[in-house]
């Protein structure tokens, strides 16, 4: 086992990427996040943060230099994932060779398997536009590992949901939408789960490997929906059809496909299991932490 990197640098500086560098504050290291957004780099620095433009070369390869670990939250574009374009030449440039690597995907790789299940080794066929460029992604970064020598890890995340982002919120807000499709089943995963579970991986690094992130509960969306309902003490939201135009794009990208996910091997390989291994303890959790 080797020990947890001390600085962590983010290409993606969202939702899950400053999770992940809070984590790294907290452990007491240093972490750094890119944003190409002037406004979002200076609330970065306020926050704690160091924040880097990926535009400028000399600032990334800096960061780079500075970093033992490296993680890829920012999505793929049409030509390719911009994290890879960007960090591969702050790498070659810095001279500098990371102990970890990791980049996040999405278990919308695997596409539709009609509530079958899905592992690592699983085909991948995506479905989507989404999907397909993650697809590509990962096969870049793990092409780049092997051909470069890094330390290349992919994870592969369903739905994320924690504070401020969950069924909860949505039921408070009046966005939340009760669909119900028949047979239709996913997976999700609380936003410190998902940390905790790359963290084990630094720990616990491995080339070329791919893990599933995931919660032990596959579910269908509206058991979920008016789990939480009941728990907030509100109405259950009207049932709607999951083509209805209340339904938000992305909220229906998760209609679009049923899959059960197995977190086996993270569990096996890296000794992480999630604390909250299902929405209600997830919900749970959640509510408890407003009071």
């Amino acid at each position: 086992m080797s020990e947890t990197p001390s600085s962590l640098l983010v290409f993606g500086g969202g939702w899950l990427g400053q999770a992940a560098a809070r984590e790294m504050l907290g452990r007491g290291g240093r972490a750094a996040l890119t944003s190409r957004d002037a406004e979002t780099r200076e609330a970065l620095t306020t926050d704690g943060f160091t924040a880097v433009d990926p535009a400028d070369p000399a600032a990334l390869a800096a960061a780079v230099a500075d970093a033992s670990a490296i993680l890829v939250t920012a999505p793929p574009e049409a030509n390719g994932c911009p994290g890879l374009k960007a960090l591969l030449p702050a790498i070659t440039a810095s001279g500098s060779w990371p102990d970890w690597i990791g980049y996040v995907s999405s278990t919308a790789v695997y596409g539709d398997r009609a509530g079958g299940w899905a592992l690592e080794d699983s085909e991948l066929n995506a479905a989507s536009l989404e999907g397909a460029r993650r697809v590509r992604a990962e096969r870049d970064w793990l092409d780049a590992g092997q051909g470069m020598g890094l330390t290349v890890q992919v994870f592969r995340l369903p739905a994320l949901y924690g504070p401020g982002r969950s069924p909860l919120d949505r039921l408070r807000d009046g966005t939340a939408r009760l669909v119900r499709k028949p047979g239709q089943v996913f997976n999700r995963i609380h936003v410190e789960d998902a940390v905790s579970g790359l963290f084990a991986s630094m720990a616990r690094p491995r080339p070329g490997a791919a893990y599933i992130l995931c919660d032990d509960e596959p579910a269908p969306a509206d058991v979920v929906i008016e789990g939480a309902a009941r728990r907030l003490g509100l109405p259950v939201p009207p049932e709607v059809d999951w083509h209805d135009p209340s339904v938000s794009d992305s909220m229906r990208r998760f209609y679009l496909d049923s899959k059960r996910l197995s977190n086996a091997r993270a569990k096996a390989e890296l000794g992480w299991r999630p604390r909250y291994a299902t929405w209600r303890e997830g919900l749970d959790a959640l509510i408890e932490g407003e009071r």
